[in-house]
Order: C-alpha cells, then structure tokens, then sequence
C-alpha cells in the first residue's frame, strides 16, 4: 500500500489522472467540436510543455532539485519563474485545459481549478514551506513581488 500512496507523490501522475478524467467526459457527453477552440486547446498543450521544459532547465542549470519533497539547494527567481512561482503546475494546469479544449470537455473545464486546488493543497505549500525554512526573507521577497500560479 506504501507503493500505491508514493506513486500519488508525483505530480504528473495527478496531471493523468485529471487528463483521464478529461477524456472520460468527452467520451461520454460529446460536444461539437470548434476547431478554433481545439487549435487554442494544441497551443495550449506546446506552451505547457515549453515552460514545463524552460522551468526544469532553469532548475538543473542552478542544481536544485525538480524532485517534490526533496529540499532544495537553491532559489530559482530569474527566467520563466518571474511569471510564477510554480512555473511546472503551471504548465501542467495549461496542458490540462488544452486538452479539455482540443478535446471538446466542456462540462471537464472544472476539472481545471480542482486540480491547481489539489495540486497547491498536496505539493506547493509544503514545497514553499522548505524554501522558507531554505531561503527565509529571500524567499518571503520572491513570493511578494511573484503570484503563486500566474
């Protein structure tokens, strides 16, 4: 059971699961499709992945962790994280709402704020508790000037 709770403790498997939801909902009350709002829904899809990938590069760059729960051994403030603090759950919140548009989920767009609540509820406060711990006033400046999501 150990296994089962460890495998929650990453946050692309909540990003699936929440996609699988997604796609449950358009299988089950198909809408019509609006093809400006799936080519929206694929843009939204590449800019997710593309600050998913500029983030983890800033983070490997300054050698600190990309790893939730492991303590991290810098601050990263500069590049993509000037626009959020959680540039990942970001993108993954991104990439979820394109796939609810390219896929025609309208009832699923719920789907969207649920999973930042969870998502901030499971892993970003007690990762912005160990960079308060790491980095104190320096972090409490980040977060001031910096919004939690976007």
């Amino acid at each position: 059971m150990k296994t089962v709770s460890r495998l929650f403790d990453w946050p692309p498997v909540w990003l699936v699961m929440f996609a699988a939801l997604a796609w449950a909902v358009s299988r089950a009350w198909p809408m019509a499709d609006i093809p400006v709002l799936a080519m929206a829904g694929r843009v939204l899809i590449g800019l997710g992945v593309f600050l998913m990938v500029a983030a983890a590069g800033q983070m490997i760059l300054l050698r600190t962790t990309v790893i939730p729960r492991q303590d991290p051994s810098a601050l990263v403030t500069g590049g993509v994280f000037r626009l959020s603090r959680n540039p990942i759950y970001l993108a993954d919140a991104l990439v979820l709402l394109g796939l609810v548009l390219h896929w025609s989920a309208w009832p699923a767009l719920v789907l969207v704020p649920v999973f930042a609540a969870v998502i901030t509820r499971r892993f970003i406060r007690g990762e912005e508790a160990r960079l308060r711990a790491a980095f104190g006033a320096q972090f409490d400046a980040f977060a001031a000037r910096t919004r939690r999501w976007l």
